[in-house]
This record gives structure tokens, C-alpha cells and sequence, in this order.
């Protein structure tokens, strides 16, 4: 019996995903495997070492991507449910396809990929690419349309980073450059081009109320926490990991303060705004992460911190709605002010520590500037590559077939879930049209 087409954009989801983990299982079966248990001691506590020295961290990068970035993203009132679900959905999803591509081009080895716990720790910082990715259309985007955002940016950040880290040689042990900066600009890249010059309207699902604000802001208070185990984990163990946590740990707080002075002082009546809290407190990291570990006096890592978060909070005041106005460029989290613009601070930042750590070794001026400059072709590269594959996924998202959701049903619940409230009472407003969209979009 053939399936009719007003239940196709309904079976799309989990056919997509059903294939996906097939496919997975099938090459998990034939080509990855575990090392092989080592009889030598010293071997068996080399690797009991690692694993009691990363699992720590690694735990707590879970707790982060998780719960807390879910949780960020509860800011939209009616949309806590699908922004919590798809968050975990594309976390798990973009590892599992970064691991087999890691796996193809870095760890294959006579015909077997060797798993272990760093293997999927890189694949979950590739995940998180994604995860910001989406925040610039969140809400307004399907999740079948959110898939393939992941299909095409995880193998896209691979080639960038191997460019920019391997190629180029490019400092960044926190991932403000291949991580932040990437995933921000191939997120508006997909945002771009998936709305081209549509001005969107404010949509009255989309003003956050007191109690989304503040799921929003706990979510912000986990991020915050955990954070200095996100950019210290790959760090030597030893002076540069605790130089990075020592240094995350200032930033952030310097961050933290000034982004209540920020925005006390931009606000007419002095009040805080839920916003720039959410998102000024999380500067400091953002930009922090490419020096973390280099040497550099205790007073750089607060000033960073502090104009990180300036940065953002003036980003949220003045350029978002400037974007709006003249590029027509939609970003709904505001990825740009909390991950694209610390992010490029921080990258300066690091050209700057290049620069003075290369004069201290060599003298009164610095013998070459190449350290410096691959810095600035690493950013360079970041954001010329995302924008670019971004504007292209984006591009292909406008298929019909990935059912992207009528504006007037955005940022809802009702779309993807079953709601027991409003299955028992439905509101005036619900219609039977919105009902049948409701069936094509549902989860």
C-alpha cells in the first residue's frame, strides 16, 4: 500500500534516523573495535591513568552539552521541550557520525578503527559545533532540517580543523578558533541563506517570559560551573592544565561581573537584562579558550574576560539589530555576540601572545612573525570555510521535502510533541489546518 503524501514529512524523521543507526551498527560490526587488554603493568596503568585523569572531565562535558546548553536554550517559552529533546538528539547524533568520520580518515588502520575514550571526546567537540550551529535557527527550523545541518557541517569542521591545526600549525587548545568561531559563522551562513532577504517579524511565541528567563539563566549557571573542564581537558597535564583552569576561572568571572555593570549601564532605567546575563557570562570562556594554556600574566586573563563579555552585551544592544536591519540576517540565540565575537577577541588575543612570547625568546624584536600570522590565517580560514559551507547547506535545507515549518507554527511544542494540556483543553486559536500540519511535522 503506498504511503500518501500527506504523511511523508511525518515518516521522514524516523526513517532518516532508522537508516542512520542501521548503517552505524552494521560499520560499528565490521570495522571498530577495542584495543586489546595489555599484560603488562606498566601499559594497564598508563591507560588506568588516562582514564581516571580524562573520564573527570569528560563527565562534566556531558553535564555541559547536556543539561546546560539545553538548558540555554529554554529561553523561548513554548519551544523548552523541542529545544531540550533536539539538543540531545543532534548531540548523540553528531558524535556518532563524527566518530565513523574521524575514524575513516585519521584512525583506520589494517582494516579496524581502535576506540577508546579521546577518540570520543574529539568526536563530541566536533557535536558541539552543531549544537551551536542551530542556535542562529532555532525554533524555526525542523528537526529533519536540523539532521542535515549536522550530515554536512561534522565533515566540514574535520577539513577545517585539520587545516587550520595540522596545516597551519595554529594554537587553540580551547577551540575558540575551529570550534566557536566556526560553528558561528557556518551557523548564520545556514541562517542566511535558508531565509535569504525575508525580514522575519517578531513572533509572539518568541518573547521569552519570567519563567523561561530563568530556566534560560540556570542553564547559563551549569555552563558556567563546567566550563573549565571543556577547554582544560586537552591540555598537558601538569603547569599548562593548570595554568588553563586558573586562567578560564578569571575570565569568566571577570566576565560575569562585567556583564552586570554592561548592562546595567546600556539598560535606560538600570535594570539587568535576562539576555546579556544568559550569554555576557559566558564571554570570558568563549574567548579565553585559545590562550589558555599559554603564558601570560593573571591581569590579561580578567581583562580578556572582561572585554569578552563588553563585546557581547554591546553585540546584543546594537550589531544584532543592525544585522537585522540591513542584511535581514536572523539569529535567533545570538550565537554572533556570544560565540563570534569573543571569539574573533580571543583569536587577536592569541596573535598578540604570539607575538610577545616570540619576543621573549628571541631578544628585543621577535625573529620571525610566522607564529603570529598563522594565528590570524587560522581565523581566517574559520570563517571564510563555515560561511561558505554554511551558506551551501543552508541553500539545501529550502528543499520542500524536509517539511520546515509555517512561520505562524513556529517556536511551538504542539508541533512535535503530544501536549497533555493542550490535548485535554485546546486553545481558541488551534484550527484543524493546524492540526494536519501538526501530524506532517510530528516527531
Amino acid at each position: 500500500m503506498a504511503v500518501s503524501p500527506s504523511t511523508y514529512p511525518r515518516r521522514l524523521l524516523p526513517l532518516f534516523l532508522g537508516l542512520f543507526q542501521g548503517a552505524l551498527l552494521l560499520f560499528f560490526a565490521l570495522f571498530v573495535t577495542y584495543d586489546e587488554p595489555s599484560a603488562q603493568a606498566e601499559e594497564t596503568n598508563l591507560v588506568a591513568n588516562q582514564v581516571y585523569s580524562t573520564f573527570p572531565f569528560f563527565q562534566d562535558i556531558q553535564v555541559m552539552l547536556v543539561v546546560g546548553l539545553g538548558l540555554l536554550l529554554t529561553f523561548l517559552p513554548r519551544y523548552g521541550f523541542s529545544a531540550l529533546t533536539h539538543n540531545f538528539l543532534l548531540l548523540n547524533f553528531s558524535m556518532q557520525w563524527a566518530l565513523v568520520l574521524q575514524g575513516l580518515l585519521h584512525h583506520f588502520h589494517h582494516g579496524q578503527i581502535h576506540l577508546d575514550l579521546h577518540k570520543l571526546l574529539i568526536s563530541e567537540f566536533a557535536a558541539v559545533t552543531v549544537l551551536i550551529s542551530v542556535g542562529a535557527i532555532l525554533g524555526r527550523a525542523s528537526p529533519c532540517q536540523l539532521l542535515i545541518v549536522a550530515t554536512c557541517e561534522i565533515p566540514t569542521y574535520l577539513a577545517s580543523e585539520w587545516v587550520i591545526v595540522t596545516c597551519l600549525g595554529v594554537l587553540d587548545v580551547g577551540g575558540t578558533i575551529t570550534i566557536h568561531v566556526f560553528s558561528c559563522y557556518f551557523g548564520l551562513g545556514v541562517s542566511k541563506a535558508l531565509f535569504r532577504a525575508m525580514q522575519q517579524p517578531l513572533h509572539p511565541k518568541e518573547t521569552p517570559t519570567t519563567s523561561s528567563d530563568l530556566m534560560s539563566l540556570v542553564g547559563t549557571l551549569i555552563l558556567w560551573v563546567f566550563w573549565p573542564s571543556f577547554v582544560a581537558v586537552l591540555c598537558q597535564p601538569g603547569d599548562a592544565q593548570h595554568r588553563a583552569i586558573l586562567n578560564i576561572l578569571l575570565a569568566m568571572s571577570a566576565s560575569a561581573v562585567t556583564t552586570v555593570v554592561a548592562s546595567s549601564l546600556l539598560e535606560r532605567d538600570g535594570k539587568l537584562s535576562p539576555g546579556h546575563l544568559q550569554n555576557g557570562s559566558l564571554a570570558g570562556g568563549v574567548a579565553i579558550g585559545v590562550v589558555a594554556d599559554m603564558a601570560m600574566p593573571p591581569v590579561a586573563a580578567l581583562a580578556l574576560g572582561s572585554l569578552s563579555a563588553v563585546v557581547c552585551v554591546l553585540g546584543f544592544r546594537f550589531l544584532t539589530p543592525l544585522l537585522g536591519r540591513k542584511l535581514t540576517l536572523h539569529d535567533q540565540c545570538g550565537i554572533h555576540n556570544l560565540h563570534g565575537l569573543p571569539g574573533i577577541l580571543g583569536a587577536a588575543a592569541s596573535v598578540v601572545a604570539v607575538l610577545v612570547a616570540s619576543k621573549d625568546t628571541s631578544g628585543s624584536q621577535p625573529s620571525q612573525l610566522s607564529p603570529a600570522l598563522c594565528q590570524a590565517a587560522g581565523l581566517a580560514v574559520a570563517i571564510g570555510a563555515s560561511l561558505l559551507a554554511g551558506l551551501l547547506t543552508g541553500a539545501a535545507l529550502r528543499l520542500p521535502c524536509l517539511a520546515r515549518p509555517p512561520e505562524r507554527l513556529c517556536f511551538d511544542d504542539s508541533l512535535y510533541f503530544k501536549i497533555q494540556d493542550q490535548a485535554e483543553s485546546p486553545g481558541p486559536d488551534s484550527s484543524a489546518e493546524e492540526g494536519a500540519l501538526a501530524l506532517k511535522e510530528q516527531v
